[in-house]
């Protein structure tokens, strides 16, 4: 590297900057080598206003602009960037906080980033004005242009920024890239993360051969620890897009890093099984690799050559069997000092490929794809008696997460389950009848899933029984244990036995009955890979039809909200953008719906129940729940949440019960409702106050805005009291805040009433009525979002529809922390509210 002796291109930089306070790297003007490629990347900035930072490497500095509205990938869509002062290269791995009053102040995070190539030089460009360049990277590829617009008395030098017709042009109507995309491409915090910005170099990968670099390869040092990306559960394998089909192996899956070398082997859980499987290790070394991380999964054959679970499981326990151990590789994020996560997939098995074929080994096999449609595979699958096909999308990234740019699809179900109790068997033999399964649900309680009673031998059930009966406890380990658990089986009544969640089976089954239960179980074997704490239900995804993310919008055009020009369009990105966020709060429980087909200023309608022609995706559910009304809705799915937003449904409402309980609710919610005239400042401090009391009743509460003028404070309950109790309770709560603070309370909603006080409605807690859900629309101007905030965000909150559909996604982006958390792990009841209160506790 060469600094330059001239004035530096990073004075105006520094000058604005103060480095004993600001995280951001000082940096300095220096020259890579000669025929270096370019870096550039695209930082995401909520400063004063929202703007994406796009930057380009030449001679020694990142050149850049501010792009208020960030890129769009629609050739038609001229987005401005202010050019603004050259920021140094190591800039382009910031990701953090800049402090208040500080230049720039706000959080910053890395939105794309990879290589970029000049297609004229560059630097006469930046004199005449116009830049033409292909970007690599993770989100944006293809032909740009940077054109200058400035005049002589611009005070700012703007330009215009926007994409040239090729194949990665997309109509706005159809994908922005900017609300699809919305978040960082670092999937660690930047100082614990491999430097995402590196110039690629060329190099020598092993033997003495030079391979081609691969696109976006970074050059990086070997990662200590890698974790798998794992493959969503789909119900049917994408039609559309390029796809790379593979054997879904039924094994272990094993991570192999190569170091000086030297090879270790890791299981999902991040165990060294290397002292397992010597003869894989020593083929592994045999390989010639310096530096690498390959990915796999190890597996035994059985005798018509298809892979068995139960003989690889004999050939862990036996060292002599463990030579038939076959590991079956299928990818590599890093090999001989490049970070290939930002690869392609199809340039790293290629690359894999290679590697495999230059040395002959016996145990090491190479994944190879399926060459067939889909249908013919998967029916391939089933007749080999495979136990499925996994989907792999051709240019997709390599990320340390389940993501659905891997699908796999079995042919007949089967997962993880936790051993949670056992049943003897009625002769009396020292042998298990049958296992009761678990999973856990989403923040952490198991939940009761059925038994399996079948799938192993003598000596496995004596085996099986020994284990468990070292982990006998008196108590089921279930927060509640429906009724139908003992009665899963007529042979399990009365004969359970309970114990330390601890054991993880792997069992085969044909589908879930509506109660939540496994049917038609079979039991594969034990599980010594994965800690019980991580096993989750299977949650089953749509294959993409689109591989690019989003769908088409008709009359997406058409403005709903005229106070800010927010159209159908946008509203259908914003529900698409955080189903994530929102479904966990809409599944499994009744939904209601408020259509606008005329935006938020026309008439509404206020939707229970299901129409002759339905939605798309929306669940009717089972009439007994609400007798004497039509069924009741359930939006289960990201596929249902956009095509109600498609059909112009602005506001999702949720009852405060779920479908498995449908009359004992498990929250109970406050509405900080304000009068007219009250001060915001009041409806601060009335939540304030409402948590405070709560606090005192021994009840935890968590906080959302309400997407119009209040707050939501939201209590999780264990469903175990009624509606009515958990009402009249609600009801108290309001009735003692109105007499110990009349001056800001009251309890009658009527709008003479509330004038400069608020109302905390608790009729929220009626059977069947319904509030916005997190994350929901509000069908009102300016089209407010209902926002989960913590409680130390209080006082800097500015209104209940402070975030907006244009506006929260992005803020999601930069939240590091998920303030309800805690929400679905919280267990508490009414019973030491309902004494203070002194309200009965009558069911």
């Amino acid at each position: 590297m060469v600094k330059t002796t001239t004035t530096d291109p990073l004075a105006r930089y520094w000058a604005k900057r103060d480095f004993r306070v600001t995280s951001e790297p000082r940096g300095e003007h220096v020259q890579g080598p000669p025929g270096a490629q370019l870096s550039f990347v695209i930082q995401k900035h909520s400063a004063t206003r929202l703007h994406y930072d796009f930057r380009l490497e030449l001679d020694g500095v990142m050149l850049s602009w501010a792009v208020p509205r960030g890129p769009s990938l629609d050739p038609s869509e001229r987005r401005l960037a202010v050019h603004v002062e050259d920021h140094p290269v190591s800039y382009s791995e910031f990701e953090g906080t800049i402090p208040a009053n500080q230049y720039g102040a706000g959080h910053v995070l890395i939105w794309d980033c990879g290589t970029w190539e000049p297609l004229a030089d560059p630097r006469t460009g930046l004199v005449e004005g116009k830049i033409v360049f292909n970007l690599h990277g993770q989100k944006l590829g293809g032909m740009w242009e940077l054109v200058k617009i400035a005049k002589p008395d611009d005070k700012q030098e703007p330009w215009l920024l926007f994409k040239k017709r090729d194949k990665f042009a997309r109509a706005k109507n159809e994908y922005d890239v900017v609300t699809a995309l919305p978040d960082s491409v670092v999937a660690k915090p930047i100082d614990q993360a491999q430097s995402p910005i590196r110039a690629m170099r060329s190099t020598k990968l092993h033997d003495g051969e030079a391979h081609p670099v691969v696109e976006g390869a970074i050059r990086a040092q070997l990662p200590a620890r890698l974790a798998p990306q794992l493959a969503s559960p789909a119900a049917a394998m994408p039609s559309a897009g390029e796809w790379i089909y593979e054997i879904k192996f039924d094994g272990y899956r094993l991570m192999a890093r190569i170091d000086a070398g030297k090879a270790t082997l890791f299981t999902r859980g991040g165990h060294d099984w290397s002292s397992k499987m010597p003869v894989l290790v020593r083929e592994l070394e045999a390989l010639g690799l310096s530096t690498a991380w390959l990915d796999g999964e190890i597996v035994v054959l059985n005798e018509a050559g298809v892979p068995s679970f139960n003989a690889l499981q004999n050939a862990l326990d036996s060292r002599a069997r463990a030579e038939n151990i076959l590991y079956f590789l299928f990818d590599v994020p890093y090999l001989e000092g490049y970070d290939l996560r930002a690869s392609p997939l199809s340039a790293r098995r290629q690359l894999l490929q290679s590697v495999h074929e230059q040395h002959s080994s016996e145990h090491l096999r190479f994944s190879a794809n399926f060459e067939a449609d889909v249908a013919s595979i998967l029916a391939s699958a089933r007749r080999m008696n495979l136990e499925g096909v996994v989907a792999k999308r051709a240019d997709a990234p390599y990320v340390s997460r389940r993501s659905d740019s891997w699908l796999k699809l079995k042919c007949r179900q089967r997962q993880e389950f936790v051993v949670c109790g056992y049943t003897d068997r009625g002769d009396g033999a020292a042998q298990i009848g049958s296992l009761l399964l678990g999973v856990h649900e989403r923040g952490g309680p198991l939940v009761f899933v059925g038994g399996v009673g079948t799938g192993w031998s003598s000596n496995e059930a004596t085996k099986l029984k020994t284990l468990l009966a070292k982990l006998d406890v008196a108590k089921a380990p279930f927060s509640e244990l429906p009724t139908s658990a003992t009665r899963w089986s007529k042979r399990a009544v009365g004969s359970e036995r309970w114990v330390t969640p601890k054991l993880v089976v792997e069992v085969e089954f044909a589908d879930w009955t509506p109660e939540g239960r496994v049917r038609h179980a079979v039991y594969l074997g034990l599980r010594k890979d994965k800690p019980a704490a991580m096993v989750t239900r299977d949650a089953v995804v749509l294959a993409p039809a689109n591989t690019k993310g989003s769908v088409k919008v008709t009359h997406g055009e058409r403005v709903i909200d005229a106070s800010t020009g927010l159209t159908k369009l946008d509203l259908v990105r914003y529900y698409e953008s955080v189903a994530a966020f929102m479904l966990p709060h809409l599944r499994g429980r009744p939904c209601s719906l408020v259509r606008g087909p005329n935006g938020v200023a026309g008439q509404l309608f206020f939707q229970k129940h299901a129409e002759q022609a339905g939605l798309p995706g929306i669940r009717n559910l089972d009439p007994t729940l609400w007798p004497g009304h039509e069924p009741l809705l359930e939006v289960p799915s990201a596929e249902a949440l956009v095509a109600a937003a498609q059909m112009n449904v602005i506001e999702f409402h949720t009852w405060n019960t779920t479908v498995k309980h449908i009359d004992k609710p498990d929250r109970m919610i406050f509405d900080l409702d304000p009068g007219e005239g009250t001060p915001w400042q009041h409806v601060q401090e009335a939540a304030l106050l409402v948590r405070a009391l709560l606090t005192e009743l021994g009840l935890a509460a968590w906080l959302k805005t309400s997407g119009g003028k209040g707050l939501h404070v939201v209590v999780p309950l264990t469903p175990k009291l009624s509606g009515d109790v958990v009402k009249g309770f609600s009801e108290a709560v309001v009735q003692h805040l109105t007499k110990t603070i009349p001056q800001r309370f009251v309890a009658k909603s009527g709008a003479a009433n509330r004038v400069g006080k608020l109302f905390v409605d608790y009729l929220r807690n009626n059977r069947g009525a319904t509030t916005a859900a997190a994350f929901s629309a509000r069908a009102r101007p300016g089209l407010g979002v209902s926002m989960p905030v913590t409680w130390d965000e209080v006082t800097n909150i500015k209104s209940g529809a402070q975030w907006t559909i244009a506006t929260a996604r992005d803020h999601l982006s930069f939240q590091t922390v998920d303030p309800w958390a805690e929400y679905w792990q919280q267990r508490q009841t009414l019973t030491v509210g309902m004494k203070r209160l002194g309200v009965k506790p009558d069911r």
